[in-house]
């Protein structure tokens, strides 16, 4: 049984017709464990819940393919591959350390209308943690560190930045236990060190801000079942 009606859930009509949006589906089936390492993911399941043709499913399948989530095996079709703590560790690892390039970056380049811009942002951001909307918190803390990116002036690593932030989805962030109450600290004093062109404590915040949500992160898969067969320490 492999991707079967029960995994494989209908998702909203935005995200019809793009092999990102199936790259996107099939890798959070893996890291919630409804599909474990050494199954096969069968395409047509996958092209209704998403609501594609299989053609998009393959490609996005073998975008998977190039990030190590799944191979493909000859003659058999894709398989999910193993995907462990130390996996978890080093993704966030990796956007830390160029989250925290571009933070220091951007505090040596930001203008006034853009610390404004990240002051509106952030009390928006207040706003939606007040009311407790989850995908608002999650969205606004996106565009708080795209727009950091987007003063930065380099292209080239938010891009390399953005391949990285993909293999985890955005919704986990939000789900992550103790991440929201760091993000709402953690905000402000990376702002408030990009107003006063601290590139050095930017740089400090943006990659503990992920740093220290990587045991929180792989403490919530591991509840969700991802790695329960994993043998004790």
């Amino acid at each position: 049984s492999i991707c079967g009606e029960k995994r494989c859930r209908v998702v909203s009509s935005r995200t019809q017709g793009l092999p990102d949006d199936v790259a996107a589906y099939v890798r959070e089936l893996i890291l919630s464990g409804e599909v474990r390492p050494g199954e096969f993911l069968r395409l047509e399941p996958i092209a209704e819940a998403v609501g594609v043709s299989n053609t998009p499913v393959r490609e996005g399948l073998l975008a998977l393919r190039a990030e190590g989530f799944v191979q493909l095996v000859p003659r058999r079709g894709f398989m999910v591959e193993e995907f462990t703590p130390q996996d978890v560790h080093d993704i966030f690892w990796a956007q830390a350390k160029l989250a925290g390039e571009l933070a220091a970056r951007a505090a040596k380049r930001i203008t006034p209308e853009g610390i404004a811009q990240l002051e509106r942002i952030l009390a928006d951001l207040e706003a939606a943690y007040e009311r407790g909307v989850d995908d608002e918190i999650v969205e606004l803390g996106v565009a708080f560190h795209r727009q950091i990116n987007l003063y930065a002036e380099s292209r080239r690593l938010a891009m390399i930045l953005n391949s990285v932030v993909k293999h985890v989805p955005n919704r986990f962030y939000a789900s992550i236990e103790g991440h929201v109450e760091a993000t709402r600290a953690d905000h402000p004093q990376l702002l408030k060190a990009l107003r006063t062109g601290n590139a050095r404590e930017a740089r400090k915040i943006a990659e503990s801000h992920l740093l220290d949500s990587t045991d929180h992160l792989i403490e919530m898969l591991r509840r969700r079942g991802l790695w329960s067969d994993e043998q004790p320490a």
